[in-house]
């Protein structure tokens, strides 16, 4: 199945089960505008309720990934600054649900059922880090570097980058970051393990990223599925509750036949041909 759709900030794209995002405001540096945290779950939530493919890739285009919250959200008397009339601790209340709606539009990659794989050239920069964090797997080109931009402009990261980004690197790597504002370039990211590889040009880098998501795509998605989900849990939990857990899925989810089928494919010389996840019943 092929298809294509377009948004203000991004080109979809899905092929051989693989759906690539595309962001496209390369003269603005793909900064995150008001469009931006509508468009991204809705599209998220389209492809994974619907089980419209079994990986999904995020790139982007021009000098930078992403040079994180564009500046108009900050100042429109709309967005985050508030702008509301009446009492302040009011006014502080929905303030707080509108960070959680700007989380949310990252935590969408953390929960969708299928893997997600970013690309990353160039700048990624603030809520950009709060974006690829929430990411299953990074991957980068030579020139691009990572920044938690927030400290430079007096506040601090909010959207999801100090949960996730501990779990990913060391700490004193997260609090020298966070503290200083300083670039992590390709190169260390790689070494402290917040990037999976690093590629000389933008598209070697894209191409593999597409390549990796369609062996992924290959696989059982009930498999990838479930190991999204454990993998998940071990981070957020004990190991005793982890390997419980596990147990307690293994007896809803072991699927022999899916086996057989991987094993008769492997005999036979062919690709094994595996049940889509059943798309997601949320009206009734």
């Amino acid at each position: 199945m092929t298809s294509a759709t377009t948004s203000t900030c991004f080109d979809v794209s899905i092929e051989n089960n693989v759906a690539h995002l595309q962001m496209k405001r390369p003269d603005a540096f793909n900064t995150m505008t008001r469009a931006f945290w509508n468009e991204l779950p809705a599209i998220i939530q389209d492809i994974d309720d619907n089980a419209r493919a079994r990986a999904i890739v995020i790139s982007s285009t021009g000098k930078h990934f992403c040079a994180g919250m564009e500046l108009s959200v900050f100042t429109d008397g709309e967005g985050v600054t508030g702008g509301a009339p009446g009492d302040l601790h009011v006014r502080n209340e929905a303030f707080r649900r509108h960070v959680h709606h700007l989380q949310n539009t990252f935590t969408c990659l953390d929960e969708a059922r299928v893997p997600v794989l970013v690309a990353i050239q160039g700048g990624c920069i603030g809520g950009a880090v709060d974006f690829i964090s929430a990411c299953d797997m990074r991957y980068c080109t030579a020139d691009a570097f990572f920044c938690i931009q927030e400290i430079n402009i007096a506040m601090t990261a909010d959207v999801g980058t100090f949960p996730r980004l501990c779990k990913l690197i060391p700490e004193g790597w997260v609090r020298e970051l966070a503290y200083t504002g300083r670039r992590l370039p390709a190169h260390r990211a790689r070494e402290i393990g917040l990037v999976n590889e690093v590629f000389s040009s933008h598209e070697e880098l894209v191409a593999a990223v597409l390549e990796t998501a369609r062996e992924i795509a290959s696989k059982n998605p009930l498999a990838v599925a479930g190991s999204k989900v454990m993998i998940n849990y071990a981070r957020d939990h004990t190991i005793r509750d982890s390997l419980d857990y596990i147990a307690t899925w293994q007896t809803g989810m072991f699927a022999p036949q899916h086996m057989m089928e991987a094993f008769q494919a492997k005999a036979q010389k062919r690709e094994p041909v595996f049940p889509d996840l059943v798309p997601l019943r949320k009206k009734m």
